[in-house]
C-alpha cells in the first residue's frame, strides 16, 4: 500500500475530552473519531488493527474446534423474559420497541439467543459437544462512557458458547477455550495474566478473566510471584491475619470519643494501632415483611469487598442501609456503630481476621462513644465468619506458596462455566443414550475485540506515540523515502524495496506523500508502525539505508542489498516469538 492511496490524518493534539493514553493516541493517530457519547467511527488505520485482532481470534477459535455463526444485534424481549434478565438487567440494557409496539433490545451479550438456537437445532447427545462463536457488535448503555473505546457504549466482541452433555464435558470445553485464549493473547504480543474472577450478571459457577497488565488498568489483580496463583481482587481469597485468637487481657470499657467517627481518626485519638479497631458496615436486604439488616465487620485498616459480601447467605441482593434504618436498629447515626448490645437484633458477620481479634475497639452504639477491650464470647456472641475484605500486599497467598502482590490490569477476556443456568430456564434439552431428556451444560467465552486495541496501547506506548506489537500493527514496516517526488534514484530504490517486501508477504506502506522528513517520521511514530526504513540519496550513494525498530532509540545503517532480508527476518522473528 502506498500512503497516497490510503487515508492518513493525524492530529498534533488530542481532543480535550480524551483522558487516558490510549484514547488520546488513537484520536491523534486517526484510528477513531467520536460520533456520540461512547460511540466511535473506526477509521481505516484503526480498522486494519481490528481486522488483524479478529483474524488471530478466528484462527485460534477454529483450531480449537469452535464453529462460527452470526447472531442479530437486535433481539426479541421474549427470550430475555424467559431467563428473567429482561427485568434483572439495569439501564445498561437498551430496550426498544418496533412499529407494532413489540419489545426488543440491542444485544449486550447473546446467551439467550444462542440457547434458543441450541434448543431448536440440537436434539440428540450425538450432536454434542458443539461450540458456537461470533464476532459481533454489542451495545451497553454505560452510565458514564469514558476512556474512548475502553469504556464505550458500542463495541465489538467475540463471544462463544459451548454445549455439552454433562459437567465433565463442559470442563473439557472450558479447558480448550482457556488454552485457545492463552494462545490468542500470546500471538497478540501482549503481557497478560489469567486470574480467577466473579461471574457477575452472566451467572454460572466459576470463571477466569484475562487481563492485559498496565499501570492504567481499572482492575486490581492479586498474584503470588512465587506461584501460579492470580485472582481479581474481587475474588482473591483473604486468609485470616491472626492464626489463633488471644485470651482477653482488658475489660470492656465505654470511652468518650467526640467527633471520632472514622477508624483512622479514632486510632490516633486513642493512641492505638489502626489494626486494633473494627469497622462496621450495615447492609439491608428488602423482603416482603420489610428490610432485614446485617452488620458486617472488617478490621479498621481493611476495606469491605462487596462481591464477597454478596456471597454471604442472605445477602445476594443487598443494598447499603439508610440512615433511618441504622438509627432504628442501633439508636445512633453512622460513625459509632458496633456489634455490642444493638437496639434491635440483627445478623452479625465478621471477617476472618476480625473473628480472631481480641481486646478490639468498636462503636458503642452511642453517639460520641466507642468500646475498648471488646472480646468475642465474653462481651458478645460469636459471629458468623466469612471472607469479607479485599486482600492487601503482603497477605499470605491462598495456595500457601508465598505472599501476594497487587498490580493493575485491563480485562480483555473472560471465560465462564455457565452450567445449566440458561438451558434449564429456556428448556434447552437433548435426549441422552437412554432416551432421557437432559439439560445441556453450557460454557461462555468472551473477548473484547475493540477494547483490546486500547489495552494494547496502554501497555505499548512512549512519548512519541503507539508501539504496536508486530502481529497487530496496521503495517509491519513503513518506507520513508527522502524526496520521492523529486529524486529518480530515491523513487526507484523505494519502489524496488516495496515490491520485494510485498512479494515476501510483508505488510508494507510506502510514504509517497512528499512530506518533510520530520513530519513524516512523527506521523509513523505516532501511528506505531514497528519498523521503518529511510531511503535517501546520500545513503544510496554510500550503499546504505537506515533501518530502525519502533522500540529502538537510534537507527542502524544496513547495506542496500541486505535491507529486505533484515526487514523480513525482523518481522518473522517477532511473529515467531508471539
Amino acid at each position: 500500500m502506498k500512503a497516497s492511496q490510503f487515508f492518513i490524518r493525524t492530529l498534533k493534539e488530542a481532543p480535550a475530552d480524551a483522558e487516558i493514553v490510549s484514547h488520546k493516541l488513537m484520536m491523534r493517530a486517526g484510528m477513531i473519531r467520536k460520533l456520540g457519547a461512547g460511540i466511535y467511527n473506526y477509521m481505516p488505520m484503526g480498522l486494519k488493527v481490528i481486522r488483524k485482532v479478529e483474524s488471530i481470534i478466528r484462527e485460534e477459535m477454529n483450531n480449537a474446534g469452535a464453529v462460527e455463526l452470526l447472531m442479530p444485534v437486535v433481539q426479541p424481549a421474549e427470550l430475555w423474559q424467559e431467563t428473567g434478565r429482561w427485568d434483572k438487567m439495569g439501564p445498561e440494557l437498551l430496550r426498544i420497541k418496533d412499529r407494532h409496539d413489540r419489545d426488543f433490545l440491542i444485544q449486550p451479550t447473546s446467551e439467550e439467543v444462542v440457547t434458543d438456537i441450541a434448543r431448536h437445532e440440537i436434539k440428540s447427545y450425538k450432536q454434542l459437544p458443539v461450540n458456537f462463536y461470533q464476532i459481533q457488535t454489542k451495545f451497553r448503555d454505560e452510565r458514564r462512557p469514558r476512556f474512548g473505546i475502553m469504556r464505550g457504549r458500542e463495541f465489538c466482541m467475540k463471544d462463544a458458547y459451548s454445549f455439552d452433555r454433562d459437567v465433565e464435558g463442559m470442563k473439557v470445553s472450558y479447558a480448550k477455550m482457556f488454552e485457545a485464549y492463552t494462545r490468542i493473547f500470546k500471538r497478540l504480543g501482549l503481557n497478560f495474566r489469567a486470574v480467577n474472577a466473579d461471574n457477575g450478571a452472566i451467572g454460572g459457577t466459576g470463571s477466569q478473566e484475562f487481563h492485559v497488565i498496565a499501570e492504567t488498568g481499572e482492575d486490581a489483580i492479586a498474584y503470588c510471584p512465587t506461584s501460579d496463583y492470580a485472582a481479581n481482587i474481587e475474588t482473591a481469597e483473604a486468609l485470616s491475619l491472626i492464626a489463633n485468637r488471644a485470651a482477653p487481657t482488658q475489660e470492656i470499657t465505654l470511652v468518650p470519643t467526640p467527633g471520632q467517627s472514622k477508624c483512622e481518626d479514632l486510632a490516633k485519638f486513642l493512641k492505638l494501632p489502626l489494626d486494633k479497631t473494627v469497622k462496621s458496615i450495615v447492609l439491608a436486604v428488602d423482603q416482603e415483611a420489610g428490610a432485614q439488616l446485617f452488620l458486617l465487620l472488617v478490621r479498621g485498616d481493611h476495606e469491605l469487598n462487596e462481591v464477597k459480601a454478596s456471597k454471604v447467605p442472605g445477602l445476594t441482593d443487598f443494598r447499603f442501609a439508610t440512615e433511618a434504618e441504622i438509627i432504628d436498629y442501633f439508636g445512633t447515626p453512622p460513625g459509632y456503630l458496633g456489634p455490642v448490645k444493638t437496639k434491635k437484633p440483627l445478623t452479625v458477620v465478621a471477617d476472618r481476621t476480625v473473628a480472631q481479634m481480641s481486646d478490639f475497639v468498636c462503636g458503642a452504639n452511642q453517639e460520641g462513644h466507642h468500646l475498648t477491650g471488646v472480646n468475642w464470647g465474653r462481651d458478645l456472641p460469636e459471629p458468623i465468619v466469612a471472607d469479607l475484605r479485599n486482600v492487601i500486599v503482603g497477605d499470605a497467598s491462598p495456595d500457601g506458596k508465598g505472599t501476594l502482590e497487587i498490580c493493575r490490569g485491563i480485562e480483555v477476556g473472560h471465560v465462564f462455566q455457565l452450567g445449566t443456568r440458561y438451558s434449564e430456564s429456556m428448556n434447552a434439552v437433548y435426549l441422552d443414550e437412554k432416551g432421557q431428556s437432559q439439560p445441556m451444560v453450557m460454557g461462555c467465552y468472551g473477548i473484547g475485540v475493540t477494547r483490546l486495541l486500547g489495552a494494547a496501547i496502554e501497555q505499548c506506548f512512549d512519548d512519541r506515540g503507539i508501539m504496536w506489537p508486530v502481529s497487530i500493527a496496521p503495517f509491519q514496516v513503513v518506507l520513508c523515502p527522502m524526496g520521492y517526488d523529486r529524486s529518480d534514484m530515491v523513487r526507484e530504490a523505494a519502489d524496488k524495496l516495496y515490491q520485494e517486501l510485498t512479494a515476501a508477504g510483508i505488510e508494507v506502506i510506502l510514504d509517497d506523500r512528499g512530506e518533510r522528513p520530520g513530519a513524516m517520521f512523527a506521523d509513523w511514530e505516532l501511528i506505531g508502525v514497528p519498523y521503518r526504513v529511510v531511503i535517501g540519496e546520500r545513503g544510496l550513494k554510500e550503499g546504505q539505508l537506515e533501518f530502525q525498530a519502533r522500540t529502538d532509540t537510534e537507527a542502524t545503517n544496513v547495506p542496500v542489498a541486505e535491507v529486505a532480508k533484515k526487514v523480513i527476518d525482523s518481522v518473522k522473528a517477532k511473529l515467531a516469538i508471539n
